[in-house]
């Protein structure tokens, strides 16, 4: 069975989800940001695995559901940051971000089987999932993060190691006020559509 990874911030105004001000207020961008983590913990709990792990910068809250370990994420850039991650898996590992809050225990449910590795592509030219049936940290080291070609290139990066590599559905990450819109439309019943209806009234400000 697969240990799920969710590497995330702490919920924090201005630390958190600064695309999205203006239209919103720093307190309304960290409610918002606060509701996708619990929506994307929820669907990992909800999820069968071996293991869940929430590697964290910052500190835990209520919206942290039970059964996850919690472990700080390490100094450096992001690659470096989920180069660690997976090395503290020992077998199969499926990580994921907490920018999609539309996602479900059925698109997390992965099977190796038949393969090395699982790609979720994003719409940004990143990705919102990796999984690895054998963690190697050194896949991530050196991919350019948070840019167009983030994706192209740690795709390239898994084929060039020889994997066998399955993709997941692409999804929307939410970055923008737009993105949030569209993502809110995709899981109308979440906390995130939720808050997200609450801040456009003017809540959370």
């Amino acid at each position: 069975m697969t240990t799920l990874l969710v590497i995330a911030k702490e919920p924090r105004p201005g630390r958190v989800k600064t695309r999205l001000t203006p239209p919103f207020s720093p307190a309304q961008a960290a409610a918002l940001a606060e509701a996708a983590l619990a929506d994307t913990l929820r669907a990992v709990a909800a999820t069968p695995a071996v293991r869940r792990l929430l590697v964290l910068d910052g500190r835990p809250g209520p919206w942290l559901p039970d059964g996850f370990e919690v472990v700080p994420q390490c100094a450096g850039g992001l690659d470096e940051r989920l180069a660690d991650a997976f090395a503290r898996c020992a077998g199969p590992a499926l990580l994921i971000g907490m920018d999609t809050p539309q996602v479900t225990p059925e698109l997390l449910t992965v099977d190796f089987a038949d393969c090395d590795a699982w790609f979720g592509p994003a719409e940004d030219g990143g990705f919102w999932a990796l999984g690895l049936a054998r963690p190697e940290p050194a896949l991530l080291r050196g991919v350019p993060m948070s840019v167009p070609e983030t994706g192209a290139v740690q795709r390239e990066r898994l084929h060039a190691a020889g994997l066998r590599v399955r993709e997941l559905p692409r999804l929307r990450d939410v970055d923008t006020a737009d993105d949030a819109r569209a993502v809110a439309a995709l899981a109308p019943r979440g906390a995130f559509a939720a808050r997200l209806a609450d801040c456009t009234r003017g809540g959370a400000s």
